[in-house]
């Protein structure tokens, strides 16, 4: 027995759900370890999207060793009779249990860490005295250093983040489930009603924030996040290099983050 995949994301057979009930009746071992042989395609992909912003010191075959460990969390806690795809939330907890163990690592220079902090606060306090998205001018005047060197800031914070718009966040129970900001996951079968609102609160909140960034960066987030595009693809639509898409998607999520926080 295998499981279905398709462009390197599962599928869910009729076999591959008879083990998932078959499992989660027995816990037997033999039966997780097919489970994980199943789905370790997902952690490759996981780990080549997030490998791809990383400095190139960082070993993919590492991110896949962290991945597989938030896949195996997946697959012991996951529950085929909810209505969720089981992709999804592996997903989530993949990401997750890579980007814990960066963090635990703390690879990021202290100077970096302390610079993106600085352009941070620069940006929200620019934006909340112009009510609008400053400029790359205005934001390194108030940083008191060149725009080029502004530029270079944002390449060495874009070239050391693990954060973006699919973060992971802790939802706030005793399961210590994790979920990115993009992520919903529902059960129309028991629906909490005020779960939904507050879910399609942040989605309208995340609309209004992403209006609200200049075209450039609405066009970079439009073609990362929902076309799927890597850096250099979105490199060779602007007709801008690479560093520069990466400076772009750095500042949105900066913007992003701050508007977000705001509110």
């Amino acid at each position: 027995m295998r499981g279905v995949f398709s462009g390197g994301m599962a599928t869910t057979s009729g076999d591959t759900l008879a083990l998932w009930h078959e499992y989660r009746r027995t816990k037997d071992r033999t039966l997780r370890d097919r489970l994980i042989l199943t789905y370790a395609p997902l952690v490759k992909f996981v780990a080549g999207r997030l490998g791809a912003s990383l400095p190139a010191h960082v070993d993919e075959q590492d991110l896949v060793s962290y991945g597989l460990l938030g896949l195996i969390g997946a697959i012991e806690r996951f529950d085929p009779d909810r209505e969720i795809k089981f992709e999804t939330y592996a997903i989530a907890r993949i990401k997750g249990a890579i980007i814990d163990e960066l963090r635990s690592l703390d690879w990021v220079p202290r100077s970096v860490r302390s610079r993106a902090r600085e352009i941070e606060a620069a940006q929200a306090k620019l934006q909340h005295e112009l009510q609008r998205a400053p400029t790359e001018a205005e934001l390194a005047a108030r940083l008191e250093i060149s725009e080029d060197e502004l530029q270079t800031s944002l390449l060495e914070i874009a070239n050391s983040s693990v954060y973006a718009l699919d973060e992971l966040w802790t939802v706030s129970d005793s399961s210590g489930d994790q979920v990115s900001l993009l992520d919903t996951i529902s059960d129309p079968r028991a629906e909490d009603p005020q779960e939904s609102l507050d879910s399609s609160e942040i989605k309208d909140r995340l609309t209004e924030a992403i209006a609200s960034l200049p075209e450039r960066e609405q066009l970079v987030v439009a073609l990362y996040y929902y076309e799927n595009l890597t850096l250099r693809e979105i490199g060779e639509v602007l007709g801008v290099t690479e560093s520069r898409v990466s400076q772009l998607h750095t500042k949105a999520v900066m913007r992003l983050k701050t508007g977000l926080q705001a509110v």
